[in-house]
């Protein structure tokens, strides 16, 4: 769908014009930026006719930049200054970032600054250093400043690191017009949109995320029906693999610095390019303190080496299968993209598991910013495929905490984006005049099994009693898949929002563990659930027959009548933190059988004061 171009009078673009639209696959080993020409696609290439630019930053002393080939030539000898596979740690904190080998600034910012010889980065100034590169590139070959771009990130991507790729774009200068899924971009570069009408999947295992989407075209709409993946799941683990072999073999010390890691990831990655097509390769290693090891990798090894790796690939899957609501027979056609997916024992195990040939035409490199490029050139108004339409999911769900510590889901995983969803709330306590609101993500049904995302409070609530107050929270994801919350009182108007920008995202496994945990912990999350919402129950009888007794209870009341209430609260009070849900209950119900006359005192003494003074024909219609 195009969108609706507006002009200044007199100053109408000529009918022939053609915006500068170009689509970027920000990869984690190498990025790509392409273009519709003459109502073809094709990757923009650089002054030496290379289309790919490695995903690598180097950083100098005298604060000077090296980006691409250059800086991918000093990443063994200047490891610590050179900065690889920057997309892994778009959007994570701290804590999941020790394990990369960097040095970083000891400061309290919450952003993780990499230690480099010119001072502290972070990734999204690396990432930023890349897309200007880009963006250069395309200036030079378009002959201009551009007018939009759709960047890629895969469909697994948190909002944080959704947010964090936004940001970098903006500190590159460039104008993003939509954040597109991997898969969903690879199934517009094949042209499956201009198939009959069916259901597909796309497997997409680049150098450092994996996932796989289900779509199904019908009517010229994508409609992504389920998505599954590891962000943290990439060739760059399978280079790992071979790097672990060789320093088994090599004798090589486990604990070896920056520079011997990247060395052997170096020649890790070099072996595994190579077995994509010959069936052994040598291998000469040096090693850190005594001459060279010599030895050789067959292609039956490395695929024992990296099978584990594979197999985990499998289970996602599975997983986006069953979210789908489908079996294996359901898919027309697999789709293969990202470079990982050249490998040969990759393709074999995936054609395997789906039953099927998986298409391989298009060089899996460049296939996601083609993709990328056909729809930033609808959505720059351009024309070509308008009448084609991409709907993307959500891949976690997305939640509010309530009382006892419990989650309610406002928009459930797989939901289709953008999205607006409002549910209403009320206030817990008599005369409350705040309300603290919670934002969170994740399957569980316990606030500390999922991740918060976000806490604000809406404040100027009139007090009323209990549950009197209507409060409408709405939950906005936009067709980027980032979220925005508000929360306005019915009767008042006042109003509360967050655009949530999390400064750090999920740790490496963390969103493929909540949605194992969801499964396996399912039964146990539904006891633990009616168990806190018991105790929340019962601490609210609690708290409401008290308030009374203390208003009423002497006038009310004789003293046996008083006793006897009294006497089954102690006995709630002293089962309420138990973990037996059907005991805590009964305690409720003889707390309420108990004061049932009491509440029918008071609410007749509540309407003999309303009606007092007044006379009956003052009722009459």
């Amino acid at each position: 769908m195009a969108l609706l171009q507006i002009s200044e009078p007199g100053q109408t673009p000529a009918p022939h014009q053609r915006r500068r639209a170009v689509g970027i696959d920000l990869g984690t080993t190498n990025s790509l930026v392409a273009t519709v020409r003459d109502d073809q696609t094709e990757a923009l290439v650089d002054g030496q006719g290379r289309q790919l630019l490695p995903s690598v930053v180097r950083y100098h002393e005298n604060g000077a930049v090296s980006v691409g080939y250059e800086a991918l030539q000093a990443a063994v000898d200047d490891a610590q200054n050179t900065i690889v596979s920057v997309k892994r740690l778009m959007g994570r904190g701290k804590a999941d970032m020790q394990g990369s080998g960097y040095r970083f600034v000891d400061d309290d910012n919450s952003v993780p600054r990499i230690q480099t010889i010119s001072g502290g980065v972070t990734a999204v100034e690396v990432s930023a250093e890349i897309l200007k590169q880009l963006e250069q590139r395309a200036r030079q070959q378009l002959g201009g400043t551009l007018d939009g771009v759709v960047i890629t990130v895969p469909a697994y991507f948190d909002d944080a690191q959704r947010q964090a790729t936004k940001d970098a774009a903006r500190l590159a200068g460039l104008n993003v017009m939509r954040l597109l899924n991997e898969p969903t971009a690879a199934a517009v570069a094949y042209g499956l949109d201009q198939k009959d009408e069916g259901i597909y999947a796309i497997y997409d295992f680049g150098g450092g995320t994996f996932d796989v989407s289900i779509l199904r075209f019908s009517r010229g709409v994508f409609e992504v029906m389920a998505t599954a993946g590891d962000s943290a799941l990439g060739g760059d683990d399978l280079d790992r693999a071979i790097s672990d072999w060789i320093m088994q073999q090599a004798g090589i010390d486990d604990d070896s610095d920056h520079r011997t890691r990247r060395y052997l990831m170096r020649s890790a990655r070099a072996a595994k390019e190579a077995l994509t097509d010959v069936s052994e390769i040598r291998l000469d290693v040096e090693r850190p303190e005594d001459g060279c090891w010599h030895g050789s990798l067959s292609r039956e090894q490395f695929n024992e080496l990296i099978a584990a790796l594979i197999s985990k690939t499998l289970v996602p899957c599975q997983r986006a299968l069953r979210d789908a609501g489908l079996d294996k027979a359901d898919i027309q056609e697999v789709v293969m993209v990202g470079g990982t997916t050249r490998i040969p024992y990759v393709r074999e195990r995936v054609g395997e598991f789906f039953d099927c040939q998986p298409h391989v035409d298009i060089d899996p490199d460049r296939v996601v910013a083609i993709g990328a490029a056909i729809q930033a050139d609808v959505l720059v108004g351009n024309g070509q495929h308008d009448d084609m339409l991409l709907l993307d999911v959500i891949p976690l769900s997305l939640g509010i905490e309530t009382m006892g510590g419990l989650v309610e889901k406002i928009v459930p995983r797989n939901t289709t984006i953008p999205v607006s969803k409002a549910q209403d709330f009320t206030t817990y306590k008599d005369g409350q005049t705040a309300l603290s609101i919670h934002v969170v993500q994740g399957e569980r049904e316990l606030i500390s099994d999922c991740r918060s995302l976000a806490r604000f409070e809406l404040r100027g609530i009139p007090p009323m009693t209990a549950g009197a107050t209507r409060i409408r929270v709405v939950y906005q994801v936009d067709a980027d898949g980032l979220l925005s919350v508000s929360a306005c009182e019915a009767t008042t108007g006042i109003e509360s929002r967050v655009d949530i920008k999390p400064s750090y995202g999920l740790s490496d496994n963390e969103i493929e563990h909540m949605l194992s945990d969801s499964i396996a912990h399912a039964k146990e999350d539904v006891g633990s659930r009616q168990l806190r919402e018991q105790q929340v129950e019962a601490a609210r009888t609690l708290e409401v027959i008290a308030a009374a007794l203390a208003a009423d209870g002497q006038r009310l009341l004789d003293d046996n009548e008083r006793d006897q209430i009294e006497q089954t609260m102690t006995a709630l009070q002293a089962l309420q933190q138990g973990d037996d849900v059907a005991v805590i209950k009964q305690a409720c119900q003889a707390v309420e059988q108990a004061a049932a006359e009491f509440a029918q005192r008071r609410m007749n003494d509540s309407i003999r004061h309303a009606l007092a003074g007044q006379r009956l024909d003052e009722f009459k219609t």
